[in-house]
């Protein structure tokens, strides 16, 4: 039965300016079961023959059937089946992975094959054919020349094929272990295999039973020494021919196998790896950096506001400037202020202050610091509930009682660790009753929060500091979004009770804690693009180290990038192959990432105790960021690397 017919087959390679007609009307028909050499002088064709035989190469014009079927015009993914599992190739550099032992060189093909059950036992029974049982797990550094073409022909035969294309397969060898590599051959043969030699040895030639001579691209003669050996082909055979034109479908295991091969290049290539996966180490510590600091500053903010009070106004006399110089006249703010402030229908609770100087004692120590004079309402509008004793009442207010709580600053310079409720302590020389110690404000740029003490507003205004108006008044308001209606609305009833100018309008100022909050979190919005623009460059730069990484990559390994296209690979599974490659350099890069990120929040956290939080959507963003970096700037070095010509990438030295 005819295998394979190839009429009048002409190619042409252009080199420079110069046309090479390497075939010229060659026409040969090759039959099931023959072992056939062709043979000539280097530069005949012969081996442009065999790859136009192989499907690694096309030709200019002429036609191609294999058994019956046309294939000249078949897809790409169409001439990888054949290649995988009609086609058995034996090159004369073995073409073996240098990185991989026998094994796995012979399992090879398997990869790219819709069958792959039993693929180690396949591949361990082609080796024991070849001699090589003993050899499995050896490295081709580790074989001698013969034993690295017997891995050659187990891998060209693991896939079971029609056909075996041996291109001077003992060119390479000594004459030992080229006889028993001719020896396989023959033995292929006589269990039926098709056998195909290119060779321009007339011993080798001798072995076969046709011999096709070639001459300047074309066939001078073609003799038949024996007519027997012919098989042809079974039943069995058939089917497989007849779905080379489904789609590859693609499952884990080959998956797997990528990601295997991923990381043997990798750690073959360590200190390239490190350098290539830097950028993006950086770029995803910057990203769960940014995020965490971001984060941890938007809580600090309003952990901070909380402290002092939710939806808080809070009313204070200013100076007059006149024609920008600040004078001395004020809006002095009284009960009656209180009082109308507190009919307003946005405001829920309203606590005047006054706040003076105080020289505080105890035993034989003092301590100098802030007095403040409150009503009740005060604990609650500023979160001052006390962490310990009470709070006074609005009768103990009323009858201007001596009573008083104290920050834990003030505590710790009197007390030290002994306990300082109902103990008495004097202020400005008046005795006080500590009655509480207030919650922890911390300190900020500014002062320390701690270091006050609080007293009854009409004990501070008639009995400590002689003073007949208030400093301020807060106002809490019952909804957060009632604020700017809040806030307008107590401008224009001191303004009117007043009798404020336009002139005199700064006379009084209101603070808005939502609007610091506001502008807080805005600066802090614009510190995290900012981080985020660094990060983003940071991945950019590691993403082109990759790309640039990977085009180097894809030059040292054309050849092998050849071997794959010739045992049956895709352009899809070598542009997957790549990206793989990509994904994984990309992915350890952001795992150290974010060991990285970890490591400098906390010191951070440490040093310039600041809050850090990073988040399950942080290390999600991160990982999404250092795939996205590989699978975008690896497309293109793994594009570059699926659209190679096999031969031209077999050729390449």
């Amino acid at each position: 039965m005819k295998l394979l017919e190839a009429g009048n087959i002409t190619k042409t390679y252009r080199i420079g300016e110069v046309d090479i007609h390497a075939l010229q009307g060659v026409s040969v028909t090759i039959e099931a079961g023959e072992f056939i050499a062709i043979m000539g002088p280097s530069g005949s064709g012969k081996s442009t023959l065999m790859h136009l035989l192989g499907f690694l190469d096309t030709p200019d014009s002429g036609t191609f059937r294999l058994m019956e079927k046309e294939t000249l015009n078949l897809k790409e993914e169409e001439y990888a089946f054949l290649r995988n599992r009609v086609i058995g190739f034996v090159f004369q550099q073995f073409n073996l992975m240098s990185r991989s032992t026998a094994l796995e060189n012979v399992c090879l093909p398997l990869l790219y094959s819709a069958d792959r059950t039993k693929d180690l036992e396949r591949s361990r029974e082609m080796l024991g054919r070849v001699g090589l049982a003993e050899r499995v797990e050896h490295r081709p550094n580790e074989l001698s020349g013969g034993q690295q073409q017997r891995v050659a022909i187990a891998r060209a035969l693991v896939n079971k094929p029609l056909m075996i294309l041996a291109d001077e397969p003992t060119g390479n060898l000594d004459s030992k272990s080229g006889k028993e590599i001719l020896d396989i051959f023959k033995e292929l043969h006589l269990r039926g295999m098709t056998v195909v030699l290119v060779t321009h040895d007339e011993n080798v030639g001798n072995l076969a039973e046709r011999v096709i001579r070639m001459h300047d691209g074309k066939i001078v003669s073609d003799e038949r020494r024996s007519g027997g050996g012919k098989k042809e082909v079974s039943a069995v055979d058939l089917p497989r021919l007849q779905t080379f034109t489904k789609v590859k479908k693609y499952n884990a295991e080959e998956f797997l196998e990528h990601f295997k091969q991923a990381w043997r290049m990798i750690a073959s290539n360590k200190l390239r790896s490190f350098l290539s996966m830097l950028g993006v180490l950086i770029g995803v510590a910057c990203v769960i950096t940014m995020l965490a600091l971001g984060r941890g500053a938007k809580e600090s903010i309003t952990e901070s506001l909380s402290r002092l009070g939710s939806n808080l106004l809070s009313v204070r006399p200013g100076s007059v400037k006149v024609h920008g110089v600040e004078g001395l006249a004020a809006t002095r703010l009284d009960f009656e202020d209180v009082k109308a402030i507190q009919e307003i229908p946005y405001v829920k609770k309203v606590a005047p202050q006054v706040t003076g100087q105080g020289q505080l004692v105890y035993g034989n120590k003092n301590w100098s610091t802030q007095v403040i004079g409150v009503t009740p309402d005060y604990a609650s509008v500023r979160n001052q509930e006390p962490v310990s004793g009470r709070f006074f009442t609005a009768g103990e207010n009323q009858t201007r009682q001596r009573l008083v709580l104290i920050g834990q600053t003030v505590q710790r310079e009197l007390f030290g660790s002994e306990d300082p409720i109902g103990q008495t302590i004097k202020i400005n020389r008046v005795s006080f009753q500590v009655l509480g110690v207030l919650p922890s404000l911390g300190a900020n740029a500014f002062h320390d929060q701690d270091d006050v003490v609080v007293i009854p507003l009409m004990t501070a205004m008639r009995r400590l500091l002689g003073k007949d108006y208030v400093d301020q008044i807060d106002a809490e308001i019952s909804d957060l979004k009632e604020m700017p209606l809040a806030e307008e609305a107590i401008n224009a009833l001191i303004i009117r009770r007043h009798h404020l100018t336009p002139d005199r309008y700064d006379s009084f100022n209101i603070r808005n804690y939502a609007d610091i909050q506001q502008a807080l979190s805005s600066t802090t919005k614009t510190f995290s693009v900012l981080l985020g623009c660094v990060a983003a460059i940071s991945l950019v730069v590691g993403g082109i180290g990759i790309m640039n990484i990977m085009l180097v990559s894809v030059k040292e390994r054309t050849r092998e990038i050849g071997l794959r296209k010739a045992i049956g690979a895709t352009p899809r599974d070598i542009l997957l192959q790549f990206l793989v490659e990509a994904v994984v350099v990309t992915f350890i890069g952001g795992l150290a990432g974010i060991v990285l990120a970890a490591a400098i929040s906390w010191i951070i956290a440490a040093l310039a105790h600041w809050q850090m939080i990073i988040t399950l959507g942080s290390l999600f963003l991160a990982f999404f960021c250092s795939a996205s970096v590989g699978i975008l700037f690896g497309l293109w070095p793994a594009k570059q690397a699926a659209g190679l010509d096999p031969i031209t990438a077999l050729r390449y030295e």
